[in-house]
């Protein structure tokens, strides 16, 4: 099989939600040819959903660790394109998710900075846009305590950039360039929920709950927002 078709099974895999199948393909791309910019950057893609919810620990952190390795070898092939530069970021924030404070820090700046770039590239990009609403979010969902060691003791001077009006500013703007899918809504209902804006979180959960499953990921995330709206005060 020519690399063209393979990337063309990857990719009706991958719109099948079939991500394991599509990862397949990609990765055969990749072991012919390793700088296919779009096999790799969709290798790192595929790899980051297979792992999001697998439950063994070191499985899970290998194939982030595959996304990552995907996703640098993207950027060197193609410095010039959002694409490579989002998966790159995307990659590291799944495994700075996983980690405690003190390594998530050490990842924050690789993170924002491959984010920054691809909206540079493309500055309407949902996903980059995406990377950014959740930094914010994620640093300031640390608590106090560890916000001030992040910033003052290891070196993450970067999180006091930080603040819940950028997290959903960028979110909302993701939510609005990508109408259609479904993460993006669910994390701003997560954002609207953490600033006490119930009306909004309620109205995100419940578009999720009765959107149109199109990702690998996607009834999971409708699982959990019906779970967290029951929740929402």
């Amino acid at each position: 099989m020519s690399a063209a078709d393979r990337l063309a099974a990857g990719d009706k895999e991958h719109e099948a939600m079939k991500a394991p199948a599509a990862l397949a393909h990609y990765e055969a791309i990749v072991t012919a040819d390793a700088k296919n910019y779009e096999a790799l950057w969709k290798a790192a893609r595929e790899a980051v959903d297979v792992a999001e919810y697998m439950k063994e620990q070191k499985a899970r952190m290998a194939l982030f660790q595959k996304a990552e390795l995907y996703a640098r070898r993207a950027v060197e092939a193609n410095k010039d394109d959002a694409e490579g530069h989002f998966h790159m970021a995307r990659a590291l924030g799944r495994t700075a998710l996983t980690m405690g404070t003190k390594d998530r820090v050490r990842l924050a700046g690789d993170i924002r900075a491959h984010a920054l770039e691809a909206l540079k590239l493309n500055p309407s990009h949902p996903g980059a846009l995406h990377v950014m609403g959740m930094w914010n979010a994620e640093i300031m969902r640390l608590n106090g305590v560890s916000r001030f060691m992040a910033k003052n003791f290891l070196g993450g001077q970067i999180f006091g950039s930080a603040n819940w009006t950028d997290a959903v500013k960028y979110m909302e703007k993701s939510r609005d360039n990508d109408s259609a899918r479904i993460i993006h809504r669910l994390d701003l209902a997560r954002i609207y929920a953490d600033v006490g804006n119930t009306v909004n979180a309620r109205a995100e959960y419940q578009n999720v709950i009765t959107m149109t499953a199109t990702d690998f990921n996607d009834r999971q995330y409708k699982a959990e927002a019906a779970a967290e709206m029951k929740k929402l005060k």
